[in-house]
């Protein structure tokens, strides 16, 4: 009996080790929580909503001084001809996923026709003077009093305004957002070692949703595993 409450206890050791590793692995990385679709009164905008976790390397260079830079990228695209469109999605329905994919949609993206597509680059950085985080676009910047609160608002990220004239009513709408940690920017010497550590590879990687030609008014989308 002894024996096996000993075994029991490393067991439930064991698999309490295991969810804090998966559980912190998880966190490390960047993530799409929501995508939108959306009009306004000048246009269209793109939108993405983040879940952010920094490593400790990323922290610690942030800590001390380091800033750490970020690119949000958008684009949109519109299939050129509306019956090919049908045509080769009922022949990628009949493949195997291995020959096109887990995409939400697979397709000939080189028919396509680039609607709008764009970036920006934010830094973040923190002042060891005033203990505050800062958000920097260009010549605006904002302040905060917590990393908490600075990855909040770098967690939503939105397009350029698109003119509601470019977007026509037939065919669908391929949109995509990204958002990366921009390792080219880092000072040269931690550039060396960021290349080559995996808590430097904050990706969110391109994801895609399809906006069909009813939903042109308006569209948004919960991310589905």
């Amino acid at each position: 009996m002894p024996y096996c409450k000993k075994l029991l206890k490393a067991l439930l050791h064991c698999m309490l080790l295991a969810w804090l590793f998966a559980a912190s692995a998880q966190a490390e990385e960047i993530s799409v929580k929501m995508v939108e679709f959306r009009l306004g009164e000048e246009g269209y905008q793109l939108a993405a909503n983040y879940d952010i976790g920094l490593s400790f390397a990323v922290k610690q260079a942030l800590s001390r001084g380091t800033p750490i830079y970020f690119v949000s990228e958008f684009s949109l695209t519109h299939a050129r001809w509306g019956w090919f469109e049908t045509a080769q999605q009922s022949l990628l329905r009949t493949l195997p996923r291995y020959f096109v994919g887990d995409s939400p949609r697979a397709r000939l993206s080189w028919l396509d026709e680039e609607v709008y597509k764009g970036e920006q680059t934010l830094k973040l950085s923190y002042s060891v003077l005033t203990g505050r985080y800062r958000i920097s676009r260009g010549a605006l910047f904002q302040n905060f009093a917590s990393l908490e609160e600075a990855l909040s608002m770098l967690s939503r990220q939105s397009s350029a305004v698109i003119p509601a004239e470019l977007l026509k009513k037939d065919g669908d709408y391929m949109a995509a957002a990204r958002l990366r940690l921009d390792i080219a920017q880092l000072p040269k010497p931690l550039q060396v070692n960021a290349l080559t550590d995996s808590d430097w590879s904050l990706d969110s990687d391109w994801y895609r949703w399809v906006i069909g030609p009813t939903e042109a008014s308006m569209h948004s989308g919960q991310k589905t595993e």
